[in-house]
Protein backbone atom coordinates (compact mmCIF):
# COMPACT_ATOMS: atom_id res chain seq x y z
CA UNK A 1 0.00 0.00 0.00
CA UNK A 2 2.64 2.53 0.73
CA UNK A 3 4.53 1.76 -2.22
CA UNK A 4 1.17 2.25 -4.81
CA UNK A 5 1.05 5.71 -2.72
CA UNK A 6 4.38 6.37 -3.07
CA UNK A 7 4.19 5.62 -6.71
CA UNK A 8 0.33 7.45 -7.34
CA UNK A 9 2.45 10.68 -5.90
CA UNK A 10 5.32 10.38 -8.34
CA UNK A 11 3.06 9.85 -11.18
CA UNK A 12 0.94 13.69 -9.89
CA UNK A 13 3.89 15.04 -9.58
CA UNK A 14 5.22 14.04 -12.99
CA UNK A 15 1.92 15.00 -14.65
CA UNK A 16 2.24 18.58 -12.76
CA UNK A 17 5.54 19.71 -14.35
CA UNK A 18 4.28 18.10 -17.44
CA UNK A 19 1.69 20.41 -17.57
CA UNK A 20 3.12 23.40 -15.90
CA UNK A 21 6.19 22.96 -18.24
CA UNK A 22 3.10 22.97 -21.12
CA UNK A 23 1.85 26.20 -19.61
CA UNK A 24 4.85 27.68 -19.75
CA UNK A 25 5.98 27.01 -23.07
CA UNK A 26 2.18 28.09 -24.29
CA UNK A 27 2.66 31.47 -22.67
CA UNK A 28 6.15 31.99 -24.11
CA UNK A 29 4.48 31.17 -27.61
CA UNK A 30 1.83 33.62 -27.20
CA UNK A 31 4.30 36.21 -26.21
CA UNK A 32 6.28 36.22 -29.10
CA UNK A 33 3.43 36.17 -31.32
CA UNK A 34 2.13 39.15 -29.05
CA UNK A 35 5.48 41.03 -29.51
CA UNK A 36 5.48 40.07 -33.63
CA UNK A 37 2.44 42.03 -33.87
CA UNK A 38 3.41 44.95 -31.64
CA UNK A 39 6.87 45.27 -33.50
CA UNK A 40 5.22 45.75 -36.70
CA UNK A 41 2.75 48.33 -35.20
CA UNK A 42 5.62 50.21 -33.78
CA UNK A 43 7.69 50.09 -36.57
CA UNK A 44 10.52 48.27 -35.32
CA UNK A 45 11.98 46.56 -38.20
CA UNK A 46 15.28 45.42 -36.22
CA UNK A 47 13.49 44.04 -33.47
CA UNK A 48 10.43 42.30 -36.10
CA UNK A 49 12.71 40.40 -37.87
CA UNK A 50 14.46 39.14 -34.88
CA UNK A 51 11.55 37.34 -33.96
CA UNK A 52 11.27 35.13 -37.28
CA UNK A 53 14.20 32.18 -37.93
CA UNK A 54 16.87 32.40 -41.01
CA UNK A 55 14.17 30.06 -42.29
CA UNK A 56 11.25 32.45 -42.36
CA UNK A 57 8.50 32.48 -45.17
CA UNK A 58 5.45 34.75 -45.15
CA UNK A 59 2.38 33.92 -46.94
CA UNK A 60 0.15 37.23 -47.41
CA UNK A 61 -3.10 37.12 -48.94
CA UNK A 62 -2.18 38.12 -52.68
CA UNK A 63 -1.57 35.31 -54.82
CA UNK A 64 2.20 35.81 -55.15
CA UNK A 65 2.90 36.32 -51.91
CA UNK A 66 5.30 33.74 -50.53
CA UNK A 67 8.45 35.63 -49.08
CA UNK A 68 11.44 34.33 -47.85
CA UNK A 69 12.52 36.22 -44.95
CA UNK A 70 14.68 38.26 -47.29
CA UNK A 71 12.74 39.08 -49.53
CA UNK A 72 9.90 39.78 -46.81
CA UNK A 73 12.75 42.45 -45.26
CA UNK A 74 12.85 44.36 -48.93
CA UNK A 75 9.19 43.97 -48.95
CA UNK A 76 8.44 45.60 -45.21
CA UNK A 77 11.47 48.18 -45.20
CA UNK A 78 9.73 50.83 -47.04
CA UNK A 79 6.40 50.55 -44.59
CA UNK A 80 8.75 50.55 -41.37
CA UNK A 81 10.69 53.34 -42.26
CA UNK A 82 8.00 55.54 -43.28
CA UNK A 83 6.50 54.53 -40.12
CA UNK A 84 3.02 53.20 -42.07
CA UNK A 85 3.18 49.63 -41.17
CA UNK A 86 -0.21 47.00 -39.91
CA UNK A 87 -1.48 46.50 -36.64
CA UNK A 88 -3.09 43.18 -36.09
CA UNK A 89 -4.99 42.79 -33.23
CA UNK A 90 -5.36 39.06 -32.09
CA UNK A 91 -8.84 38.09 -31.02
CA UNK A 92 -8.64 34.65 -29.90
CA UNK A 93 -5.69 31.96 -30.53
CA UNK A 94 -5.69 28.62 -30.19
CA UNK A 95 -1.50 27.27 -29.92
CA UNK A 96 -0.76 23.27 -30.68
CA UNK A 97 2.70 21.39 -29.64
CA UNK A 98 4.78 18.58 -30.78
CA UNK A 99 5.44 15.42 -28.28
CA UNK A 100 8.38 17.20 -27.48
CA UNK A 101 7.11 20.87 -27.64
CA UNK A 102 9.86 21.49 -30.32
CA UNK A 103 7.60 22.54 -32.37
CA UNK A 104 4.35 24.97 -32.17
CA UNK A 105 1.89 25.88 -34.25
CA UNK A 106 -1.40 28.09 -34.24
CA UNK A 107 -3.64 29.96 -35.47
CA UNK A 108 -5.30 33.41 -34.39
CA UNK A 109 -8.18 35.36 -35.85
CA UNK A 110 -7.22 39.09 -36.47
CA UNK A 111 -8.70 42.40 -36.19
CA UNK A 112 -6.96 44.33 -39.20
CA UNK A 113 -7.48 47.35 -41.71
CA UNK A 114 -8.91 44.70 -43.89
CA UNK A 115 -11.14 43.79 -41.20
CA UNK A 116 -11.32 40.24 -40.25
CA UNK A 117 -8.19 38.21 -41.27
CA UNK A 118 -7.17 34.89 -39.86
CA UNK A 119 -3.05 34.55 -39.49
CA UNK A 120 -1.25 31.09 -38.77
CA UNK A 121 2.05 30.06 -38.14
CA UNK A 122 4.41 27.51 -36.92
CA UNK A 123 7.55 28.12 -34.44
CA UNK A 124 10.55 26.23 -33.48
CA UNK A 125 12.01 26.13 -30.28
CA UNK A 126 15.86 27.28 -30.90
CA UNK A 127 18.88 27.63 -28.15
CA UNK A 128 18.06 31.51 -28.37
CA UNK A 129 14.42 30.47 -27.58
CA UNK A 130 11.30 29.83 -30.26
CA UNK A 131 11.62 31.58 -33.51
CA UNK A 132 8.82 32.40 -36.16
CA UNK A 133 9.27 29.65 -39.58
CA UNK A 134 6.43 30.71 -41.07
CA UNK A 135 3.07 33.02 -41.26
CA UNK A 136 0.03 32.39 -43.33
CA UNK A 137 -2.27 35.75 -43.24
CA UNK A 138 -5.29 35.16 -45.03
CA UNK A 139 -8.35 36.99 -45.32
CA UNK A 140 -12.11 35.59 -44.18
CA UNK A 141 -15.00 35.51 -46.44
CA UNK A 142 -18.07 34.24 -45.69
CA UNK A 143 -19.25 31.12 -47.88
CA UNK A 144 -22.37 33.04 -48.97
CA UNK A 145 -20.14 36.35 -50.36
CA UNK A 146 -17.54 33.86 -52.11
CA UNK A 147 -19.08 33.91 -55.63
CA UNK A 148 -19.11 37.84 -55.36
CA UNK A 149 -15.68 37.95 -54.34
CA UNK A 150 -15.12 35.31 -57.27
CA UNK A 151 -16.56 37.93 -59.58
CA UNK A 152 -14.47 40.54 -58.04
CA UNK A 153 -11.14 38.65 -58.92
CA UNK A 154 -11.91 37.61 -61.92
CA UNK A 155 -12.24 41.85 -63.13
Amino acid sequence: MFLKNKLFQLILVCFVCLRSHAQQAEQQVGVLIDQWHRQAAEANLSAYFALMDSSFVFLGTAPGERWTKQEFELFCRPYFEKKSTWDFKPKDRHISFSADQKIAWFDENLDTWMRGCRGSGVLTLTPSGWKLNQYNLTVLIENEKIEEFIRLRDK
